[in-house]
């Protein structure tokens, strides 16, 4: 029996060895849970592969699963951190299917289709699956689409006695019409004692669930938008809790099994066009962009610290928390920290909810968008100092080439910087972090042994600009369909705003036409479905104009009218603060990678990390770059990551000091965690190599596995 899993068997004992509390903070052999243990540390206590004998690594073994897709703006994506499990090596595909591996040797023992033969050609992000045993009972609990399923792990058979034949539909239970929420999930639930607990994404309220894990009933649910005569529920308008979407915990969750506490990072109070404008929510919105201990058994609110008051930025916290320990006056304090798109950390007592370092309070510009009511005033941690800087002025604008700082000086020029927490506009706003981080869904690796917390962040500048709704044209061909519709989100030259929000140019060519129907009808992930809103007919229509029928386009004279539906302003789209050749139009660093003492709270390194391949041959080299995925740290002393999305590189770092000892290029940018375990005495190191955030390179859908000779 793996001490990794005896953490959550044995919560029910009254008393538990420091040894086994412990345990739950780290790996050994196995690495049994999303990010490794149930605390989320990354951290594994394997030594084999040490600081003396990593440059000896070598590929052990590779599998391509053979379901990259796309190209462009429209690719698959792999992000998927494996389960090891006494020998078996489970992780999802990009087109979302479940492998089964010999963990030694990467043969495949089975495969589970979530899809059931359906040709799948749209991103199913999936970042990790949740594992349950009782006795010769073993199960893997995954979500594809809106369905949360079972599967036997050792057959890989579904388990039928799993809620409806082996699946719940997720929009159900949560006190809304199914058919007018959208609910996915590219994060794994946490499974403590006999139930697994859930998060979710997509048009939906973000509302937390336990299930039993034998039958798949709900157990208790916790309202993120406050009910009547619930906490927070005065935060928000009256009548708010019957519509709002949003305040979900799209990246995941973290569990003290000990405690017997989930801790729920829950995103912004808005969803869509909502993210960036609150009109219709005016109040601070709890429980939005916050992060909240609940009891595990029961769903009850222990405590909360909202992180952004009336959201208006997307800040969502983008990972689950980490739980560590903070060592102060002789005493050790438990302590969860959590790190933020906005590049900062907070670390607060675990059992209060308290912060451990002083905080300072922030008054930022009023909004001036009519009917914005944005917060008078936010916090921000004095210490541990920002891990990504803060405030973007002209001093910083990128000075790669005089052509690029000119570009870069003309477009800043132009719009707003006036630091943390300044409201969207309709000239435009420097987001900075930008909407991908400071620290992205990798999350932070933590070291108990030294106390040292690791951060990979992004370290780009956006554009954040609203706009009045567009006018409706006029009519109901495919094109005046689309143009009130999609639009917003996919443009009006349909080029979107890749990855998150693909190009439809085109689309006719990768999807059928019963494949465009579903995605319309049913949405998927940030995508709401249409059921309700549009007719058959319509969504025929639409489809029509995406196929380049010309008898769904709309006549030269149709006319528009003012928009009276939904918010007067609503979001201008995503937009990276570029130079005329595409990088970023800041000075580097452009990505980061850092070591913090959680104790002291100070800096121990920090470094650019990442390179754009061009620009080093050009000698413009540790740039930096975009990165996404996490890092392991082990006590062999290391500190293995790729999430590097241009180079494509694998590496490991001395962790006392930052010094990289061994790198090696993979099929595809490893934008994931990696996974290190041990069969028969031998240490493996394994990393999903999918591509997807990199327009100019193919995908990928393969698992890389190292070892020593």
């Amino acid at each position: 029996m793996r001490i990794s899993l005896l953490c959550i068997r044995y919560t029910t004992f009254a008393l538990i060895s420091s040894a086994l509390l412990s345990a739950c903070g780290r790996s050994d052999t196995d690495w049994p849970w999303y990010h490794g243990n149930p605390h989320g540390t990354h951290y594994s206590i394997l030594d084999q592969i040490n600081k003396n004998n990593v440059q000896d690594l070598k590929v052990a073994w590779t599998f391509d699963s053979g379901d990259a897709f796309g190209e462009g703006g429209s690719q698959s994506d792999m992000q998927s951190n494996p389960l090891i499990i006494d020998g078996h090596f489970y992780f999802v595909s990009p087109k979302g299917r479940l492998f089964c591996l010999d963990a030694a040797t990467g043969e495949q023992q089975w495969v589970f289709d979530p899809a059931f033969g359906e040709a799948v050609n749209t991103k199913q992000r999936l970042r990790g699956v949740s594992y349950w045993q009782a006795g010769d009972d073993q199960r893997i609990l995954f979500t594809f689409r809106g369905f949360l399923m079972a599967v036997n792990a050792q057959t890989g058979e579904l388990i039928k006695s799993f809620g409806r034949d082996g699946k719940i539909d997720l929009r159900e239970g949560l006190g809304r019409e199914p058919d007018s929420v959208n609910v996915g999930n590219v994060s794994p639930g946490v499974v403590y004692k006999n139930l697994i607990v859930m998060g979710s994404t997509g048009n939906t309220p973000g509302h937390i669930r336990a299930y039993n894990v034998r039958t798949g009933a709900q157990q208790w649910i916790f309202h993120t938008i406050p009910h009547p005569g619930e906490f927070g529920y005065e935060t928000w308008p009256k009548d708010a809790w019957k519509t709002a979407k949003g305040a979900n915990a799209w990246s995941g969750l973290t569990l003290d099994p000990e405690a017997g506490i989930v801790f729920v990072p829950l995103a912004s109070a808005g969803m869509g066009d909502k993210d960036f404008y609150g009109g219709d929510r005016i109040g601070d919105n709890l429980f939005g962009t916050s992060l909240v201990a609940l009891d595990a058994n029961t769903g009850k609110r222990l405590w909360h610290f909202q992180l952004v008051k009336h959201d208006l930025w997307d800040r969502d916290p983008p990972t689950p928390p980490t739980l560590i320990t903070v060592e102060r006056d002789g005493k050790k304090i438990p302590a969860v920290a959590q790190v933020t798109k906005a590049g900062v950390i907070y670390i607060l007592d675990r059992t209060t909810g308290e912060s451990l370092y002083p905080l300072t309070q922030v008054n930022p510009p009023a909004s001036d968008i009519p009917g914005e009511v944005s917060a008078q005033s936010q916090i921000m941690p004095l210490h541990p100092k920002p891990f990504a800087r803060q405030h973007l002025t002209e001093d910083l604008l990128t000075k790669r080439t005089p052509e690029a700082h000119e570009t870069a000086k003309k477009i800043f020029s132009g719009l707003r910087s006036r630091g943390p927490f300044d409201p969207p506009s309709l000239q435009g706003t420097i987001l900075f972090p930008g909407m991908d981080g400071g620290a992205e869904w990798g999350g932070a690796a933590y070291d108990p042994e030294t106390g040292m917390l690791y951060v990979n962040a992004n370290e780009m500048a956006w554009i954040l600009k609203v706009k009045e709704r567009p006018p409706v044209l006029a009519g109901n061909s495919g094109e005046a369909i689309y143009l009130n519709h999609c639009a917003v989100c996919h443009g009006i030259e349909r080029k979107g705003s890749p990855p998150e929000f693909p190009a439809l140019v085109g689309v006719s060519e990768r999807l059928s036409e019963a494949q465009l129907q579903h995605q319309i009808i049913n949405g998927n992930g940030r995508m709401p479905g249409f059921a309700k809103q549009l007719s058959s007919t319509d969504v025929a229509a639409v489809i029509g104009y995406l196929k380049g029928d010309p008898a769904q386009a709309a006549k030269k004279d149709t006319p528009y009218y003012p928009s009276t539906d939904g918010d007067p302003y609503v979001f201008g789209g995503y937009t990276r603060f570029l130079d005329q050749e595409g990088y970023p139009a800041i000075t580097p660093p452009w990505g980061t990678l850092s070591a913090i003492n959680v104790n002291s709270g100070d800096y121990v390194w920090a470094q650019p990390f990442g390179e754009y391949p061009e620009l080093a041959a050009q000698g413009l080299t540790n740039t930096g770059s975009e990165n996404y995925g996490g890092a392991v740290v082990t006590k062999g002393g290391l500190l293995f990551i790729a999430a590097t999305v241009y180079d494509n590189q694998f590496r490991a770092f001395d962790k006392h000091n930052g010094k990289l000892l061994w790198q090696t290029t993979l099929p595809a940018a490893g934008i994931a965690t990696p996974a290190t375990y041990s069969v028969n005495g031998k240490q493996f190191i394994a990393i999903g190599a999918g591509g997807g955030k990199n327009p100019k390179a193919k995908p990928g859908g393969s698992v890389v596995v190292f070892s020593l000779p």
